[in-house]
């Protein structure tokens, strides 16, 4: 009989944040598959987990996919984490995820520590609709992306490093306007957690006088509806 592939959210920020189904899971695993042997280790340590864990990371997972799928078909119980938060979401995990709902293997995803839930209900923007564009591309691709997003009316998410923060700022600027609301968060869930609100003008002018720290999630409220109309109608009436 086959095992199962469990998806489980690790913390973001504060250790506390691990659910106890989490814990549970980890502990009766087989073998638990992390995206950073050395940062996991400390995770485990901390609740005084044992387990067998084998490193799968984006530069890896093609080559170790085969592999797991026979050690679950094995009847052996996979535990998959990443540093932090939902594997899948902006890590490892998609891949291996879908070969094994291919081969017919049960995968269980556990609810569980994200940072985008957390930055989007603390903006103060709009949640009860809202996309989640994760990185964006570091070179190429990265303005036709965002004017693709122009004219999107729910709230976006976005994460991004402290290192290209301003640059993201400016770009924003550019395609979406100065007066657009955003809220950049930092540090979700851990000892210094900040939530920055105003225009991307006023958060563009802060944090280029203040250097960002840590992990960064940007929350940038959608077009008003009134003007993605408008932009509708002029596109309509040239056709």
């Amino acid at each position: 009989m086959a095992g199962i592939l469990y998806i489980v959210p690790t913390p973001v920020g504060n250790l506390s944040d691990i659910t106890l189904r989490a814990l549970e899971v980890l502990k009766s695993a087989d073998l638990i598959l992390a995206e950073d042997t050395r940062t996991s280790s400390v995770l485990l340590k901390h609740y005084q987990i044992e387990g067998k864990l084998l490193s799968h990371h984006k530069y890896n997972e093609h080559q170790t996919l085969d592999f797991i799928k026979e050690k679950i078909l094995s009847g052996l119980n996979v535990a998959l984490i990443s540093d932090a938060g939902t594997p899948g979401i902006s890590d490892p995990g998609f891949l291996l995820a879908r070969a094994c709902a291919a081969e017919g293997i049960e995968v269980q995803t556990l609810p569980g520590a994200t940072a985008c839930i957390p930055a989007i209900v603390s903006s103060g923007l709009p949640c009860d609709r809202f996309c989640f564009e994760g990185f964006l591309p570091q070179k190429k691709g990265r303005l036709s992306l965002l004017e693709s997003l122009k004219d999107e009316s729910r709230t976006m998410i976005f994460y991004e490093s402290p290192y290209r923060l301003a640059k993201t700022l400016e770009q924003f600027i550019q395609v979406f306007g100065p007066d657009r609301e955003c809220c950049v968060s930092r540090e979700i869930s851990k000892l210094h957690e900040t939530h920055h609100r105003g225009t991307l003008t006023e958060l563009l002018d802060y944090f280029n006088e203040n250097e960002a720290k840590g992990e960064i999630v940007i929350t940038l409220a959608g077009a008003p509806v009134s003007k993605r109309s408008e932009h509708v109608n002029k596109y309509k009436n040239s056709d």
